[in-house]
């Protein structure tokens, strides 16, 4: 989905906001979480919040259950410090890209790896 400028500030600004509000939670299921990007749809109404987080499958899946269940404070908290009409519903998922970018890094060292034998 692509964004227009506005768009693209207010999301850089709810990450910002939202990268601090995370680091800020007690829950002890989120682990070392890095927002890596935020999307909002054109009316702003909905705000995808996407992340990384250090760690196995197991710490993965439990800083998703906590910023699922701290959505609602964390809308609250992005409110608070925005100045906007409405302040959007917050779906938070992983971001795969880097999983993806070390996947394609580890084909391409084998790659290389293998022409070396040739």
């Amino acid at each position: 989905m692509p964004q227009g400028p506005r768009a693209a500030r207010v999301s850089e600004e709810f990450r910002e906001i939202l990268a601090e509000a995370i680091q800020g939670l007690k829950d002890p299921r989120v682990g070392f979480v890095t927002v890596t990007a935020v999307k909002v749809s054109p009316d702003l109404h909905v705000a995808w919040v996407y992340y990384t987080v250090l760690g196995d499958a197991k710490a993965a899946a439990g800083t998703r259950a906590a910023l699922r269940s701290a959505a609602p404070h964390l809308r609250r908290e992005l409110g608070r410090q925005i100045h906007l009409k409405v302040t959007p519903e917050l779906r938070f998922e992983p971001d795969e890209i880097p999983a993806a970018a070390e996947r394609i890094d580890t084909l391409l060292d084998q790659v290389h790896a293998d022409g070396d034998h040739d």
